[in-house]
């Protein structure tokens, strides 16, 4: 499938969606967020010319108020904790973690609290009570911790229903995942080839049609090439205005 026919083809399934009086909503999650960057702004521009919610998921010990009075300015925007301070804490050969079960659970709820804590008091109206585990990894009996520090929500990457996520499933939690990682973080480390991006989202619209819930699109604005921005504005440009489409906030999908 090449990259025009993709592109028709997400209009063609959102276009049956939209005769048949259905619709699904889309979300957006940016990772690793600590302070106003050229690349930041042009995500913000990006996501405010197209009124697509989009949420920051913002490493608390290295952010600070430049951060706050960039994202004070602006419509829109949700910020998550990004776990404490990004570090690695696995072993030499194992998967990178920060909230795994290599340290004492009390040190991580500390780290975690202090983190909720401090994002909850820099960005006043724009924090939302959501965990974004660094690399998408977290301990189930961190998660076990989660609502006691206040958190309403996770979001980690694949489906919510199977899976490593269903596992971490908890009643008190809600979980609102990404589904489709536009970056190719084992090739070129660039923007991953738009059909196979569409191709990834066509997938994930079968899913929500048996019930699973969101679209959620993962993003890392740090390190995007004009690949990603190219994707980002074309997918933008076709959901944005359709009427199958939401792009929700996840203040609004804790809230659901």
């Amino acid at each position: 499938m090449t990259g025009h026919s993709a592109w028709q083809a997400l209009i063609d399934r959102l276009d049956h969606l939209q005769d048949a009086g259905q619709s699904v909503d889309f979300w957006l999650r940016d990772d690793d967020a600590v302070e106003p960057t050229a690349s930041l702004h042009r995500l913000l521009d990006l996501t405010e010319r197209f009124s697509v919610p989009a949420t920051l998921a913002v490493i608390p010990a290295y952010t600070d108020e430049r951060l706050a009075r960039c994202v004070a300015g602006r419509r829109g925007i949700s910020v998550a904790v990004h776990g404490w301070s990004h570090e690695n804490h696995a072993s030499a050969g194992e998967k990178r973690q920060e909230l795994g079960a290599h340290r004492p659970s009390g040190a991580i709820v500390g780290e975690l609290s202090t983190g909720y804590a401090r994002l909850r008091m820099l960005f006043p109206t724009a924090f939302v009570p959501l965990l974004v585990p660094p690399w998408n990894r977290i301990d189930a009996g961190v998660v076990a911790e989660l609502s006691n520090i206040g958190f309403r929500a996770l979001s980690v990457f694949g489906p919510e229903a199977t899976g490593k996520a269903a596992a971490l499933r908890r009643p008190e939690l809600a979980f609102i995942n990404t589904h489709v990682d536009v970056m190719d973080w084992r090739g070129t480390r660039g923007g991953r080839d738009h059909a196979m991006l569409v191709h990834e989202i066509l997938r994930r619209l079968d899913e929500v049609s048996d019930g699973e819930g969101t679209v959620g699109i993962l993003t890392h604005h740090l390190v995007h090439d004009e690949s990603v921005w190219a994707f980002l504005s074309k997918l933008f440009e076709i959901t944005a205005s359709h009427p199958a489409c939401r792009w929700r906030s996840v203040a609004d999908l804790i809230g659901r």
